[in-house]
């Protein structure tokens, strides 16, 4: 996977960070108002910031998915697209640190 030079470690921090950070509020507020993902999904709409919020997200999670297909085809790095599913499994937060972590080996 080539060596964790000190930039590679920082993307890799902010992927964990990415996954973990959001994850938790996540969760609490599931846990805190008793409902599961729909309703979850639901609160990202309650108000023009959050909506606002949620399709600045959306539309970085497009082109950062586009840029992850284009470059990983480019390179033929196939493990970059593990990023993808991450992305919108988890979020952009994962998703764009993961793929500079896989993108950068052996390249620091």
């Amino acid at each position: 996977m080539g060596p964790y030079t000190p930039l590679r470690s920082v993307y890799l921090l902010l992927a964990v960070w990415g996954t973990v950070h959001p994850m938790y509020w996540f969760i609490s507020y599931m846990r805190e108002t008793g409902t599961g993902l729909s309703s979850l999904i639901d609160a990202w709409y309650v108000n023009a910031s959050t909506t606002g919020l949620t399709w600045d997200l959306t539309i970085a999670a497009i082109a950062l998915t586009v840029f992850i297909i284009a470059e990983s085809v480019r390179q033929k790095n196939w493990i970059g697209l593990v990023a993808v599913p991450a992305t919108y499994c988890i979020g952009v937060s994962c998703g764009l640190p993961l793929y500079l972590f896989l993108r950068s080996r052996g390249r620091d």
